[in-house]
């Protein structure tokens, strides 16, 4: 915080600067209050008040509270300024109901959206507006947040990533501050009753649904401070558990505006989190699994034996690629002539390819060798944990923006090797999360969730042939294991797909430790080749993850704060 905080010499400088906008919007703050603790109504409205930036209104509903305070506290600061605009309620009509009463009082181009107990930084407004001035098309801004405590004291820094379409359908991770222009909630019919702990959800749910992604801004600075109370959710999602069946019933409406076909929307992994269950197109959706041996007999048929038996998705082959060169072993070649007469399985014999970029040209040939409308790259030392690992993987490759899943892997001690990459280091793949207990809920329940990534592992890594095809796969001239999965991800990021992580689909490593990929069975200079021409491919690309917040620490997994 003294870091990047402004101080008040800094302050008054924005507010110098605030005057020389040529964009200067009026923002609408929208506030219900109901029975709030003095102390924390008062603090509420000060923040607004101490805004740097001076084009703003406070437009507050009072919902019939019956502690006498309330309204006392309200009459006085709207005495002080004609900022602030009231509206008395006879009843309290649920936090719905209240808000649209706030929110008629509207007259900004914006509005934000603060709770009657929690705080604005005061350069909020400021940083909002200087955004818009960067960037004029934007319709909905949000920022960072973290919680205060009874005592004042700032806690649980959240630094979100930028727009990640599959991770808001998993949670409200957008929630604090929020501002978005007027018309557009006007047009959406502002908040909506029966909706009452998820309101705000609801309403983003459908304001986005209206606007174009490049449209949604995010700042990476933390502008609101979410209050612990006991009767929060800032405190416990347990706070509020109508808050929970809201936010389903939200998600479910979202789906059936959109067209989209779903099973079901369920609670998540993590509390407050969710799961959207995708209805899978048809089971007629082939999938090739593609398994390439080093010719370790035993390691490959627990890996056959996986999926075989712990796969409720039915429509697949197993795809075992291998060298004749490196199954001499008798029993090598016998095992290999007994799967094959598994209905399931075939066998494909490949040219000798030697070198660091081996895999990328086998798994490539493999690819030029199916019909099936997917293909899944998949590592032999893995073994599946959950039987509906396919179909979990399936549900969201079957959709038009996703170029390819990522599936939950682990150690055999049961704590994570991947789940999601992100861009670290000198553009170098971060596997966030590894190293902890599979069972972690990890940063803000990010491990739990279904969301959008830069970039997954190639062990296992479900995605359509036609897309496979069309970018011409993994490099054979230049990556090997180590980095060809993030430069494939990348080539279908560059064409607008989503790269999806999912914790449903979960396997684990039969060893101790995965032979075969980042810079195992790769030396070092081998490694810094392909980085560096990674680096020189993608440029800028690589400067800022979109995923992720350059708040945090690029060469840490554990999402650590960046020490600036």
């Amino acid at each position: 915080m003294k870091k990047n905080e402004p101080c008040n010499d800094d302050l008054d400088c924005m507010r110098i600067k605030s005057n020389n906008f040529l964009f200067k919007p009026k923002i609408s703050i929208v506030m219900p209050v109901w029975n709030t603790d003095r102390i924390w109504l008062s603090a509420a409205i000060e923040s607004v008040l101490n805004q740097v930036y001076d084009n703003w209104e406070l437009c507050i509903s009072e919902g019939g509270s019956n502690e006498p305070h309330v309204r006392e506290i309200l009459d006085s600061y709207a005495l002080k300024t004609d900022k602030i605009k009231l509206k008395y309620l006879d009843h309290n009509k649920g936090i719905s109901g209240n808000s649209n009463e706030a929110l008629s009082l509207a007259s900004g181009d914006f509005v934000g959206f603060l709770d009657h107990d929690d705080e604005l930084a005061p350069f909020a407004l400021y940083e909002v507006i200087s955004l818009l001035n960067k960037n004029g098309i934007l319709n909905f801004v949000y920022s960072d947040e973290d919680k205060i405590t009874d005592k004042g004291i700032r806690i649980d820094p959240f630094f979100k990533p930028d727009w990640s379409p599959d991770l808001f359908l998993s949670c409200n991770y957008l929630c604090h501050f929020s501002v978005i222009r007027r018309d557009l909630i006007n047009e959406v019919g502002g908040f909506r009753e029966g909706y009452d702990g998820s309101q705000d959800y609801d309403l983003f749910l459908r304001v986005i649904e209206s606007i174009e992604e490049d449209k949604i801004g995010h700042i990476t600075k933390i502008l609101y401070h979410w209050r612990i109370t006991p009767s929060s959710s800032a405190f416990s999602c347990k706070a509020k558990p109508y808050a929970n069946i809201a936010a389903k019933r939200a998600l479910k409406d979202a789906m059936m505006r959109r067209g989209v076909k779903i099973d079901e929307v369920v609670d998540g992994l993590s509390p407050g989190t969710y799961r959207v269950n995708y209805k899978i197109n048809n089971n007629d959706m082939r999938i090739s699994i593609v398994v390439h041996t080093q010719g370790d007999v035993k390691t490959l048929d627990d890996c056959i034996k996986s999926v075989l038996m712990k796969t409720n998705y039915t429509n697949y082959e197993i795809i075992v690629i291998i060298s004749r060169t490196k199954a001499t072993d008798k029993s090598a070649i016998e095992y290999y002539s007994q799967i094959e007469r598994h209905p399931k399985i075939r066998v494909l014999e490949f040219s000798e390819f030697s070198g660091q970029l081996a895999s990328s040209k086998i798994n490539n040939y493999a690819a030029s060798k199916i019909n099936a409308e997917y293909i899944l790259f998949l590592d032999e030392n893995l073994e599946v944990v959950d039987s509906d690992w396919l179909s979990s993987m399936l549900e969201h490759v079957q959709r038009k923006e996703v170029g390819a899943v990522g599936a939950k892997l682990c150690y055999s001690n049961k704590k994570i090797e991947h789940a999601g990459i992100v861009i670290g280091v000198d553009g170098l793949p971060l596997y966030i999360h590894r190293g902890f207990p599979a069972s972690a809920h990890g940063y803000f329940n990010r491990l739990q969730m279904v969301q959008d990534f830069s970039a997954i592992s190639a062990s296992c890594m479900l995605t359509k042939k036609t897309l496979f095809l069309e970018v011409n796969g993994f490099d054979e001239e230049h990556l090997g294991p180590g980095l060809n999965a993030v430069d494939y991800c990348l080539k279908l990021r560059e064409k607008g797909y989503l790269i999806v992580y999912t914790p449903y689909a979960e396997l684990k490593y039969s060893k101790s430790i995965p032979p075969s990929h980042e810079k195992n069975h790769m030396t070092e200079k081998v490694y810094l080749n392909e980085a560096s021409y990674i680096r020189e491919k993608w440029g800028e690309t690589l400067k800022i993850d979109p995923y992720y917040n350059p708040n945090l620490a690029s060469n840490k997994n554990d999402f650590s704060i960046k020490i600036k």
